[in-house]
């Protein structure tokens, strides 16, 4: 059984505090780095394709899980992070600059977006985003000099120091680097002053605005470090699919994005990553399993659509904090083990959160 002593202000700020989690960390960097000589190359290509979606749900989950500002458009932000990666490299533009760029102008309509955002709320900001997500996707559609329009848009080789990354395996790499350095930065991030701050908005803003926080700032610094990170990770997915259209940066897009953040759990990074390996998998455990249904129900039209529906609706009325939140709970066991109570995690009374402070 572990208990927690602090003997320095910085004990409760390490990252890694005890060998064993360093130790674990360290034999999943290992293991992942071993992937690509390991699996077949249809696996390598799935995974490569799991970290670059972790990247964007990493990206939704500081707006959604860390701000509490809903969004069911942040495929527009994937889209914009690609297509400008891809002109950029047309262009001539060297893969570093490109990326960063495309990363830059994802934050800077992430920031015109979130200036008039901040302004409503709920369901009302979902709306607004939803529309953002509608209006993005026509846009693509019909800008067909820099677009290509609906006849879409090959994507250039990533190359780097001369080295060309389209490879599987070096690509592999790129998008594991990607995720490492997003994942520690918004890791540093969260436990500084502005994710302590983005949390308070979360729980509370008009308690968050008594206090000195303010709070429409924090709002559109989420909005902006959000699409920064999505239209990241839109880049790297351009060089995964090879060949950009409009279709493929749709609602259902958005919408899984959300069920990444709400499944994995809000509020943690970690979560986020769990979320979006769990729905990423879910079409290919669909595709597999379907042979072995009835006709009847293998060849009904929206299978996968009930199955995501479904999942959802399990985790919110049986585990409403997530994947993370199962995992907390198992590791709570391992370390308090045999002095485990059931009830250590009963849930307690939720009251009503503060209204907005105007």
């Amino acid at each position: 059984m572990r208990f927690h002593y602090d003997t320095s202000y910085r004990d409760g700020q390490t990252l890694l505090r005890y060998p064993v989690g360093r130790i674990a960390y360290v034999l999943l960097l290992l293991a992942l780095l071993a992937v690509p000589w390991v699996l077949p190359k249809y696996y390598v290509g799935e995974i490569s394709y799991l970290f670059i979606m972790c990247i964007a749900s990493l990206g939704l989950m500081v707006l959604v899980g860390y701000t509490g500002q809903v969004s069911l458009g942040h495929s527009a932000f994937i889209a914009i992070g690609a297509y400008t990666h891809t002109w950029l490299l047309s262009q001539g533009v060297p893969f570093g600059a490109s990326i960063l760029l495309a990363a830059c102008a994802s934050g800077a309509i992430g920031l015109v977006i979130g200036l008039p955002a901040i302004r409503v709320s709920g369901l009302y900001l979902a709306m607004v985003t939803l529309a953002f997500a509608i209006l993005t996707e026509h846009t693509i559609g019909h800008w067909k000099s820099v677009t290509g329009g609906f006849n879409g848009l090959s994507v250039g080789n990533p190359v780097i120091a001369g080295f060309d990354m389209a490879g599987l395996k070096p690509f592999y790499y790129l998008c594991l680097g990607v995720l490492v350095l997003v994942l520690l930065g918004l890791i540093n991030l969260m436990r500084a002053k502005t994710g302590r701050a983005f949390m308070g908005v979360r729980d509370s803003e008009a308690a968050a605005y008594s206090l000195g926080i303010w709070v429409a700032g924090y709002k559109v610094l989420a909005f902006v470090i959000s699409a920064m990170v999505t239209g990241l990770g839109g880049a790297l997915l351009a060089h995964h699919v090879r060949f950009l259209t409009p279709e493929g940066f749709g609602l259902i897009l958005s919408l899984e994005l959300v069920l990444m953040v709400t499944i994995g759990g809000l509020g943690s990074l970690r979560g986020a990553i769990l979320g979006a390996v769990l729905i990423s998998m879910l079409p290919t455990f669909i595709s597999r399993i379907k042979p072995m249904l009835p006709e009847q129900i293998s060849k009904q039209f929206g299978l996968e659509t009930f199955v995501f529906g479904l999942v959802l609706a399990v985790f919110v009325l049986f585990e409403p904090k997530g994947l993370n939140g199962r995992w907390t709970k198992f590791k709570t066991f391992l370390e308090t083990f045999p002095l485990y109570r059931k009830d250590m995690f009963k849930r307690g009374k939720s009251y009503m959160k503060s209204e907005r402070y105007k």
